[in-house]
């Protein structure tokens, strides 16, 4: 069958499966089939008319293949075909309604999601509240919230609403005064209105970026031309103004390119790597908000909309397997199991094809077996709680095809109502660079319960990839599959024509996907800029909260004098200069001063307390107990083994040092 890519200017052709897969499928019973479960489920219904095309000769499976254009959409095709049949079967359909936003609803949607929702509406309080959060940010973030509090504030205003509406300028005027007159000496960022922004470079530096050199990836001399930094110090927005201002710097293209796409890494980082998880809730929290901005200040820059959803009306089973939202199965699963934080059926699912062995040919490609697959759900449903279910009886393919249909009938999709439209964008944008920058900060603001079930199914998939020599599975094989199930949310009551232009976008969601799951360490990074930035609110709010506080014990008569020496760091009293107490209150030692040399890593700390253990703790790992900067500028932040100590203490003088379980 031939499928016409207008958006990607070239023809792609879907050729069948082999023979020899054909004949596995048809020996499993099923017809190039999935199945479809009995519940009431959302549903995809399949538009387009999928018609069978003269055979052509199967391509080498086994051949290396790293993007859409190396094979034939075979695959994707063949997925789609499946899907289409195990939802002819579907009766009573369930959809979540998604609203479609009045003016101004947007953007006061977004300034809420983004933490500014008291700059106006009813909670309108005194807008210094937002002021510290205001002056941390970049110009190009500034501009972004400028032009949502301006289009709020003109919708507010034809509304004629009695509550606060706010004046942009007296905002950004109070922030601008706020950064002058920065109190720590730093210089402050420029923040523009739409008639300068943009100009010159001079103002991009500020105390967040190291400056302006920063601003390429670095390429080491000896690394392979193909194999790239990724700029994580300065913000991604930043970085596409500055690309736009420099016509010489031009970053491959991602598509319409025959040359082999370039292959990013994470860079190295002295005060140490922060991935999600590392941070403590409240500090997170800002990293959300930060990551909105970024990302649609980001997508302003390069001309792509970005549209937040919302379902207003969704109407989802309270109990069951599948077809039901992750929020209600984990709470189904944490009676069961406490601190469960991805649905026990999807984990078992991935146990059950694991144990069949990674190395089957045509393992996620293969469908299993429609009534079997049907019969199976039924029975889950019925068994799996109880623990009566018999797992020996699931042969490995039925199990891959209940995965897949566990993915793409969740009522609400993987990646969130909110966020699908702004995944499936990732690949209108221009550059490989871009769209991974695009995917780390979408990444980062997906709920929970979505990012944890996302990461353990990207991590099964690259499990399989590992295989690929012998199941045949190259990434771009396992993308073309997923991709599919992945973007396509059967919850969602979408019109025909959206359904046309999604399967057109076939080979850009399959990037997507392959982008995915080969960067998936890259994405679950939270980038250095944005702790940044979460460092200087905190020092911001910290310098607020002393001022109020000494205000208030001068008001009530204390000894101002003995209030600051109190307020004095208290390790400067017991720690010589260059050496830092460690506490670990888990282990046998539970303090230790330890000298900052420029080699000391978080390892070594780690490994001079574990070689004191004895007894019960004697048998504690590497990797079970780590190493935790608290407090300062930082609320509580995990350290990866190879981050410098000393860089760090730099970075961070007044933090706590304390050895810790993490938590689940």
């Amino acid at each position: 069958m031939n499928w016409l890519s207008s958006s990607q200017g070239v023809v792609l052709t879907a050729y069948h499966h082999s023979s020899k897969d054909r004949a596995v499928g048809e020996s499993h019973g099923q017809g190039g089939e999935e199945a479809a479960s009995s519940h009431k489920c959302g549903q995809y219904a399949m538009n387009q008319e999928i018609t069978k095309a003269k055979e052509k000769p199967p391509f080498d499976r086994s051949s290396s293949q790293d993007s859409v254009d190396e094979l034939s959409m075979e695959d994707y095709f063949i997925e789609l075909e499946n899907i289409k049949k195990s939802s002819e079967n579907r009766q009573d359909q369930e959809l979540v309604v998604v609203k479609e936003p009045d003016e101004g609803e947007l953007e006061e949607e977004w300034l809420k999601e983004a933490g500014l929702s008291n700059l106006f509406g009813e909670s309108a309080g005194d807008p210094q509240e937002s002021m510290v959060f205001l002056a941390t940010l970049t110009r190009t973030q500034a501009a972004a919230v400028q032009k949502r509090v301006e289009t709020v504030s003109q919708t507010l205003r034809k509304k004629n609403k009695q509550h606060h509406i706010p004046d942009v300028r007296d905002i950004f005027v109070q922030q601008t005064d706020a950064k002058e007159k920065a109190p720590d000496g730093t210089e402050s960022q420029s923040v523009r209105t739409n008639e300068n922004k943009y100009q010159g470079k001079d103002d991009q530096e500020s105390s967040l970026v190291v400056g302006e050199k920063e601003l390429t990836p670095l390429v080491p001399e000896e690394a392979p031309a193909s194999e790239t930094d990724i700029n994580l110090e300065v913000s991604f927005a930043e970085q596409a103004v500055n690309q736009k201002e420099d016509s010489t710097d031009r970053t491959q293209k991602s598509k319409g390119n025959d040359s082999p796409l370039p292959s990013f890494r994470l860079p190295k980082d002295k005060t140490g790597t922060t991935r999600i998880g590392d941070l403590a809730p409240q500090d997170m929290k800002k990293v959300c908000h930060l990551a909105l901005i970024e990302l649609t200040a980001l997508y302003d820059i390069l001309g792509v909309e970005l549209k937040q959803q919302k379902a207003v009306k969704i109407k989802t089973r309270d109990s069951g397997l599948f077809c039901v939202p992750l929020t209600v199965l984990l709470e189904q699963d944490q009676r069961k199991a406490p601190g469960t934080r991805i649905p026990l059926i999807f984990q078992k699912l991935i146990s059950r094809i694991e144990e069949g062995g990674l190395e089957t040919e045509g393992l996620l490609r293969i469908p299993g077996a429609a009534n079997r697959v049907k019969n199976l759900c039924q029975e889950l449903e019925a068994k799996f709680y109880e623990g009566t279910f018999n797992w020996e009886s699931v042969k490995q393919h039925d199990a891959a095809s209940l995965l897949k249909l566990f993915v793409r009938e969740l009522p609400q999709p993987l990646l969130s109502v909110e966020y699908l439209k702004a995944f499936q964008a990732v690949q209108n944008l221009s550059t490989k660079k871009q769209q991974l920058q695009a995917l780390n900060l979408l990444v980062i603001l997906l709920p929970d319960a979505n990012r944890d079930t996302l990461k353990a199914l990207l991590e099964f998939l690259q499990r399989v990839i590992d295989n690929k020599e012998k199941n045949k599975m190259t990434v771009m094989n396992v993308a073309m599959v997923m991709a599919p199930n992945l973007f396509m949310c059967h919850g969602l009551g979408l019109k025909s024509s959206e359904q046309r232009e999604f399967v057109m976008a076939a080979a850009g969601t399959a990037n997507t996907m392959h982008s995915l799951i080969k960067y998936q360490k890259l994405l679950w990074t939270i980038p250095k800029f944005l702790v940044n930035q979460v460092r200087k609110q905190n020092t911001e709010n910290l310098k607020k909260d002393k001022k109020t506080m000494k205000k208030l014990l001068k008001k009530m008569a204390y000894d101002r004098e003995k209030y600051e020496k109190q307020d004095k760091n208290t390790n400067d009293a017991d720690v010589p200069q260059g050496v830092i107490r460690v506490q670990a209150p888990h282990l046998s030692k539970v303090s230790m001063a330890i000298q900052l040399t420029e080699e000391l890593k978080a390892s070594d700390v780690l490994a001079r307390f574990l070689s004191q253990e004895s007894g019960i703790a004697q048998t504690l790992k590497k990797g079970e107990v780590f190493l935790y900067e608290i407090g300062g500028n930082i609320g509580e932040r995990c350290l990866d083994d190879n981050t410098y100590m000393k860089d760090l203490y730099e970075l961070n003088p007044n933090a706590e040092w304390v050895i810790k379980f993490k938590p689940s």
